[in-house]
């Protein structure tokens, strides 16, 4: 599915909302109203429906992820192996994820991944830098930076939200855990509404607007403190974040210099 993408894309004029319908000869591109529903497409009639009350950025993600459904359709390969491996619900839930790889895949190229890497390192700055350059959502950016980033890093994107306690009742709103994922080989992750301690670099960061990056800890939900890198770029009324995992880069640090 990256592969399909990912060609398609290089042949693109651009990767603006009408560009990336360059590619699809005889594809109508239509905005209408469609609910609660972002977009759909049409292989019968040959169109491309995107709900026109959605925000710009979600609809060139959902125009991005109609596109991969098109794509997948062509590939008569794909689209057996698929069936021959699952059915029913679970074909639908796989083919609804490949089609989100295709639209990140699409939407970020993999040289703009790694020019962020190289200018600002696995930080939260280059987590918040690949969104904004490739216009796409934090998670989006978020979770294609991790699929290729080496060093033992977690990363996750932070905002205030609602809190509640283990009971469920009504906590206030804090800093909480919006979206996270790690690099390959981290087992680790922070679970969507973990809250940051006030006094914790990332919570500093909000409250200054201010990047920072110190030695401090991943603030677990269980309340473990995992040592680590914390580097924290607020972009507006969020923080992008990095964990460089000390104990991790340590022992990683050891086995290349033996």
């Amino acid at each position: 599915m990256k592969a399909l993408a990912s060609q398609y894309g290089a042949r693109l004029p651009g990767l603006d909302t009408h560009s990336l319908m360059d590619g699809l000869d005889g594809v109508q591109l239509t905005f209408m109203p469609m609910g609660d529903r972002d977009g759909a497409y049409d292989p019968e009639h040959h169109v491309i429906l995107i709900n026109s009350r959605t925000r710009p950025e979600r609809q060139r993600f959902t125009l991005a992820h109609e596109i991969s459904h098109a794509l997948l359709l062509g590939d008569d390969d794909l689209l057996s192996d698929l069936h021959d491996a699952f059915e029913g619900d679970r074909l639908e839930q796989v083919i609804e994820t490949l089609c989100n790889v295709g639209a990140a895949a699409l939407l970020i190229p993999p040289a703009l991944v790694q020019e962020m890497l190289d200018r600002f390192g696995p930080t939260g700055r280059a987590l918040g830098e690949l969104a904004r350059r490739a216009d796409v959502s934090a998670s989006t950016a978020l979770y294609t930076l991790a699929e290729i980033t080496t060093a033992p890093v977690l990363y996750a994107v932070c905002a205030v939200s609602r809190l509640s306690d283990e009971d469920g009742e009504d906590g206030g709103k804090g800093l909480t855990v919006r979206v996270s994922s790690g690099a390959p080989g981290v087992k680790y992750s922070l679970r969507p509404g973990t809250p940051i301690p006030e006094t914790h670099p990332v919570a500093v960061a909000l409250d200054t607007r201010l990047p920072l990056a110190e030695d401090s800890f991943v603030p677990f939900r269980s309340g473990r403190r995992m040592p680590a890198r914390v580097d924290a770029f607020p972009d507006r009324h969020r923080v992008m974040v990095s964990f460089l995992l000390r104990d991790r880069a340590e022992k990683d640090a050891v086995k290349e210099d033996a």
